[in-house]
């Protein structure tokens, strides 16, 4: 009550702030149980933004356009007339598929309520019919790729259309080879995305291997690239033949392969020739990875040229294996195992023993459940979870108890 009480003051006096602000971030006030509350890979389990309602103004939608992205699904976009929106100028707005576009009866020329999701992304919410011009056409979707021609594919639960033509549709190529190239990927220091949409157009490279080929050379005639901008090029894809397998199998672009999942496939495969010899009924063994992660892995490495560019960046030097350092603390003594954790340790932390479960070939249980092999149980451990492990039956082990074990 007290926090709803706090949410709806602020609501209304954000606006004597000198500045802005969308919202108010609630947080656990207790930092054990933030501990024991963790993190996924991308946000902590112990706190949540509230956000305010978003502000909404109408503009009027001048012509719908679509972006082939490096997987090739198509993306529609709404031109918009610029208008200000929550301290920023707004000219164009997702409009996500075709459904989307369907739901809300949108087309060219119409009025439309934008508002930006989470203050941040503009999207289109809803039109003024009242507005709507008397000659006005439904919007047909596009039936080929708008930057190859290719003729475009809906899958069935798919929501997007997708171009097919993986190998040469130019947005496909060049939005593959910045994700390899990206900060969580092979982190290439001195190369951005308008540098290989230029690489690209001078043919210096059709795919993610080519970069390893490059001379300083063939790069400094390029536009706005000087001698040291060059060598930094250079030196950077260099330097990327350093990172770990787990960030190099996320680099790849598999579909459906981030990076949590590119770390438990490194993990349980250790190197790239295991993974490519994975079926399907291997890989659903695998905690958290599904039928469609299982399928899109065969997949990609049933693609001949895959493989090719596979082998080319090996041949280069690119970690396609787990170091021995990563591989030293690894067996199996928990294959098939969840262990949970809770409350306080004396020897190591909480998330040094978590790495050795997974080290170990187990599974972190986040809660305990009839499937939980093992509570390992610390101090100050709350009373219902030792509760719900007993009614379950599952072990209620210690910290050393748990050490022994591993060993």
């Amino acid at each position: 009550a007290e926090t709803l009480k706090f949410l709806e003051y602020w609501d209304e006096h954000r606006h004597d702030l000198p500045y802005e602000t969308d919202g108010v971030v609630i947080k656990v006030n207790d930092l054990q149980q933030q501990e024991e509350l963790g993190y996924t890979a991308k946000a902590p389990r112990w706190a949540m933004a509230y956000k305010f309602k978003a502000e909404q103004v109408s503009a009027v939608l001048h012509e719908i356009t679509y972006q082939v992205g490096r997987t090739g699904s198509i993306t529609p976009v709404a031109n918009l007339e610029p208008v200000l929106l929550a301290g920023t100028t707004v000219k164009r707005a997702s409009l996500h598929n075709e459904d989307q576009i369907a739901k809300y009866d949108i087309r060219e020329r119409d009025t439309v309520f934008v508002e930006k999701g989470g203050e941040i992304i503009p999207k289109i919410v809803g039109v003024d019919f009242t507005k709507r011009p008397q000659d006005s056409q439904p919007t047909k979707y596009i039936e080929n790729c708008p930057e190859c021609g290719t003729e475009l594919v809906r899958t069935e639960g798919d929501a997007k259309h997708y171009c097919t033509n993986y190998y040469g549709c130019p947005p496909q190529i060049t939005g593959r080879i910045q994700h390899f190239i990206s900060r969580k990927a092979m982190d290439i220091e001195g190369l951005g995305g308008e540098t290989v949409e230029l690489l690209f157009k001078e043919d210096l490279i059709t795919n993610y291997a080519d970069l390893y080929t490059l001379t300083k050379e063939q790069v400094l005639p390029l536009e706005r690239m000087a001698e040291k901008s060059a060598d930094n090029l250079i030196n950077g894809i260099k330097a990327s033949v350093a990172i770990p397998f787990e960030r190099v199998l996320f680099a790849l672009g598999i579909r459906f392969v981030g990076e949590t999942v590119a770390k438990k496939l490194a993990k349980a495969y250790k190197n790239i020739d295991n993974l490519m010899a994975a079926p399907v009924a291997d890989l659903v063994t695998i905690n958290e990875i599904g039928e469609r992660i299982a399928h899109s892995v065969v997949e990609f490495f049933e693609n001949e040229k895959n493989v090719e560019i596979v082998n080319r960046l090996r041949s280069f030097g690119v970690q396609f294996s787990l170091s021995e350092e990563q591989l030293e603390n690894q067996t199996d003594k928990l294959k098939g195992l969840s262990v949970v954790v809770s409350g306080v340790f004396v020897t190591v932390s909480r998330d040094e023993l978590k790495k050795m479960i997974e080290d170990n070939g187990g599974k972190v249980g986040s809660s305990i459940s009839s499937k939980t092999s093992y509570l390992v149980a610390g101090d100050k451990m709350g009373p219902s979870k030792r509760t719900k492990a007993e009614n379950l039956g599952v072990p209620i082990i210690t910290e050393q108890e748990f050490m022994t074990l591993i060993k």
